[in-house]
């Protein structure tokens, strides 16, 4: 009776990985492409009216409303995720981001259609944010429900290392664009990139729509016993957990967007290194990260997630600080040394970290549980960094203020990742080990 169940529930573990991979690079390429223009033109395009530091922080307001509609779409997502399953999600979150990059490639700017310009601006980057929002859970169940019990560390870094590979990318498409002269690379060589979205989309859903569920959410619908309303269910059960898994996300965005954005901003601005020198930094950084969060995924099972991410979080509270001066020296091989190494340190944190998050919440109420305190952290981490690191800097005259903020954010994370309990790992992971064993055509050991 078993054995048509487990053969439908059996795609290669390849394709599922190949599917979260892809899928997940192409979502963060779409989103952070928008940090990148953000940092680069959209003050000029599209709040011209304004004096450049404050269009400045008008981009990258604009830029953090994308934030604010991720934990809405987390939400929205993650209750449907868990109501009818992880592979519908992954497609509607695809198909939403790639459609609202690939407007944003075609929208006017200021100079033609006024003041709908930056309204439009923002409404299509909520929907990024939306998109984004219901991708990540999504994608870290994919991988973490169809992967053996010795393995969820590797495949659940997967839907990470799609961050680094979509800034990669993202760095790559902007780099290949921004050597146009500056008249032509504003008016139409920045929408390049936007626009062949649409391409990288259309081969992600192709490969996203040959999975068939995960196996234990299969369990769930068998059982019938999904949630009627997941989250609420989550916040009732898990209360303390959600809290700390919020608390665990902030320092990986303040990280991040510091690092990647506001930086790409600050470096040109001060004359320090050009567009092209800050886009090259992050796009080695970015290289090295996502050839290493697979094998901190991986290491995780041997030493324990906790640990890893621990020695992670711990490591980015101090080399935020180099890293932040080195930005501020002019000397390119010192900052590019800050942002090879800072590179492993966020990839020690963040390669086990998704698959911890997914492991302190059971089947029912995975998706709403795990995504919005994913992206509610991620909104309260990585939407202000960079507008805080912009008044920090004009309010101290120093760099030094923005890297004391980030390490407090570290710090806070790493109480709360210290204060989860290996109780709480063993409760929310219980479904995953049979299930994932039986997917994987090994007989179970109750038979």
């Amino acid at each position: 009776m078993a054995t048509p169940a487990t053969t439908q529930q059996r795609p290669p573990m390849r394709r599922v990985a190949l599917s979260v991979l892809i899928g997940t690079t192409i979502e963060w390429y779409d989103f952070q492409l928008y940090g990148a223009a953000a940092a680069l033109v959209f003050a000029p395009l599209y709040y011209p009216t304004v004096d450049p530091v404050a269009g400045a922080l008008l981009a990258f307001s604009t830029f953090a409303i994308g934030f604010g509609a991720r934990p809405l779409g987390g939400i929205i997502f993650g209750h449907f995720g868990d109501r009818i399953g992880r592979k519908k999600v992954l497609v509607m979150s695809l198909t939403m981001m790639g459609v609202a990059t690939f407007l944003i490639g075609l929208l006017p700017t200021y100079a033609s259609i006024g003041i709908w310009a930056p309204i439009l601006l923002v409404v299509l980057r909520l929907f990024q944010g939306f998109g984004v929002g219901g991708e990540w859970g999504g994608a870290v169940l994919t991988a973490v429900e169809y992967s053996s019990k010795g393995r969820r560390g590797l495949y659940g870094s997967l839907p990470q290392i799609g961050v680094p590979a979509g800034l990669l990318l993202s760095t790559l498409a902007f780099l290949a664009v921004s050597g146009l002269p500056d008249d032509q690379f504003r008016s139409w060589g920045w929408r390049i990139p936007f626009l062949i979205s649409i391409v990288l989309v259309a081969i992600g859903l192709f490969i996203r729509l040959k999975l068939t569920e995960t196996p234990v959410f299969e369990k769930v619908r068998e059982t019938r016993t999904e949630a009627r309303v997941p989250l609420w269910l989550a916040i009732r059960t898990y209360p303390l957990q959600i809290l700390l898994a919020i608390g665990s996300i902030v320092s990986t965005g303040s990280y991040f967007y510091v690092v990647n954005t506001y930086a790409l901003s600050y470096g040109p601005s001060v004359k320090s290194f050009s567009r092209n020198e800050m886009l090259f930094a992050i796009l080695l950084s970015a290289a090295v990260a996502a050839a290493a969060l697979p094998v901190f995924g991986a290491l995780s099972e041997r030493f324990g997630r906790k640990r890893m991410i621990l020695t992670g979080l711990a490591a980015m509270a101090v080399w935020i600080f180099p890293t932040m001066l080195a930005v501020d020296s002019g000397n390119l091989t010192l900052m590019i040394l800050a942002y090879l190494v800072g590179a492993v340190f966020f990839s020690i944190s963040y390669g086990p970290q998704a698959t911890y998050i997914v492991e302190m919440f059971d089947a029912r109420v995975r998706f709403s549980a795990a995504s919005t305190s994913f992206q509610i952290g991620v909104l309260l981490g990585g939407a202000l960094a960079p507008i805080i690191a912009a008044a920090l800097v004009k309010g101290t005259g120093t760099v030094v203020s923005v890297a004391v903020y980030v390490c407090v954010m570290s710090l806070i994370s790493l109480v709360c990742v210290w204060a989860i309990s290996a109780r709480t790992i063993a409760r929310g992971s219980a479904d995953l080990g049979e299930t994932a064993i039986v997917a994987a055509g090994v007989p179970s050991k109750q038979g």
